[in-house]
Parts: C-alpha cells; structure tokens; sequence
C-alpha cells in the first residue's frame, strides 16, 4: 500500500499580505489566513488522515493544529519542511529584490532539494502505507515536487496558501 502525502501550505500570514519575505522567521497567520485553515479543516474533518506533519515554523504549526482539532491528532513537527533561508533578503519587501543578486547567505538550491529529497524519505520511511497531511511553505514544496516529479523548480507551479495537493508516495 502506498504511503498517500497531502501536502499543504500554510495560511496566509501578515507578512505573505505585505509582501515581506518571510524565510525561516515564525510568522504569525493574519485573519484570511486563519479563516483559510479553518475551511481547509472543515473541508477535511470527514477525510481519512492518519498523521498530520508540520514545519517547525509557528505559521505551519498553527495551520497544521486547526486541521488537526477534528481528527483529534497530535501535530509532528519537522524542520525539514522549513521554509527556505533567505539570509539577508529576509525581512525585506519582495518588490524591491526583483534584481538584486542572491546574498551568499541564503540557503542554495542544492541544499533546498537535498532536504525536499530527505523529507520525501522521512515520510516514506516513518509513515509507510498512512496518509500524511504535511503542512509546510511556498518554496520548500515546490522543492518537494520537483524532486518528486523530477523537474526543475520553475516547472512546479506556485501553491497558494492553504492548497493541498496529493502525492503518492
């Protein structure tokens, strides 16, 4: 039996409304982004979902723990599914980096699909024949689904938050 992996991003946060450039900082979700789990949870209260996983990061964790109410499941956080280290761009308003060249302290795209491969392996090898809802950030599973697809980032399409889409492991 296949292991089935729901992954999710999380809900909006006030720094995904401003346009700031979150990185591995906690965020804190905004109202819309409350309200997008909470339709996500209600939306999968009668579904099957065996293990809920999070990034460690508070926006994921907080958007994990509202699906996770109805089915009455503990959150399993993992810092594999951490949103990309942005270094020095961290912080700043995404408009303004549309040119600038990548700080050498953000996190390579090397490492980036390395820690997608190994949080693919992680769910395969912890939670073999389950269905896992995963709760992580924009970058890291569109990383996820290139390594799994086998494709470049750019040909992963942008997941909005509180998106699901399903893999089988």
């Amino acid at each position: 039996m296949s292991t089935i992996l729901y992954l999710v991003r999380h809900g909006e946060t006030v720094d995904n409304a401003n346009q700031t450039m979150q990185g591995q900082t906690q965020g804190e979700l905004n109202e819309r982004g409350i309200l997008q789990a909470q339709e996500l949870s209600e939306e999968w209260k009668d579904r099957e979902i065996d293990v809920i996983v999070s990034s460690d990061l508070k926006r994921a964790v907080d958007t994990a723990a509202i699906v996770a109410a109805p089915h009455g499941l503990e959150v399993v956080k993992t810092p594999l599914l951490r949103e990309r280290d942005w270094g020095d761009f961290t912080g700043r308003y995404i408009p303004d980096l549309k040119n600038e060249p990548f700080p050498d302290n953000v996190e390579s795209l090397e490492n980036l699909l390395s820690r997608a491969g190994e949080f693919i392996t992680y769910v395969r090898e912890t939670f073999p024949g389950k269905k896992v809802l995963a709760v992580g950030h924009g970058i890291i599973n569109k990383a996820i689904q290139a390594v799994y697809y086998h494709k470049s980032m750019r040909e992963i399409q942008k997941m909005s938050n509180a998106e699901v889409r399903e893999l089988l492991l």
